[in-house]
């Protein structure tokens, strides 16, 4: 099994049971960012990008499976830590190049405000949240 092949099974497996906001399973949301992008490395951050925040999985679960310090790293950078401000969390994420171009294109798939059948002030609100974020990571 290759490890893109593996962390698809992983996030399947961690985001089983789980429902996006659109009423939606969530895997889907992680597999489009998946086919953003052409490199494996990218492709794996971003399948897995929710894995640790979102599920039982740790970082040592992932490097047990084999999974490179690069890709551990980064999906740990994407992972809001408890109490941690969106600002705080976001700052952090734009250290890493690999973490932050795949919450760019999270951020962008988060957007798409069409999935939801009815979109509400507190989408609203969270859109302008993401839109701050995009700009502060596509600066430079």
């Amino acid at each position: 099994m290759s490890n893109l092949e593996k962390a698809i099974a992983v996030a399947t497996k961690a985001h089983a049971g789980q429902i996006d906001k659109a009423g939606q399973p969530y895997i889907l949301h992680p597999l489009r960012l998946m086919f953003k992008f052409e490199a494996e490395i990218e492709m794996i951050v971003a399948v897995m990008h929710d894995v640790i925040e979102d599920s039982a999985f740790t970082q040592d679960d992932l490097k047990k499976l084999g999974f490179s310090n690069d890709v551990i790293e980064a999906i740990d950078c994407l992972s809001k830590r408890n109490g941690e401000d969106y600002n705080s969390f976001i700052l952090r994420v734009s250290k890493n190049e690999l973490a932050k171009k795949v919450k760019i294109e999270d951020i962008k798939d988060n957007l798409n405000l069409t999935r939801l059948k009815i979109i509400t002030d507190k989408d609203l609100r969270r859109a302008e949240k993401y839109h701050r974020a995009l700009a502060l990571l596509t600066k430079q």
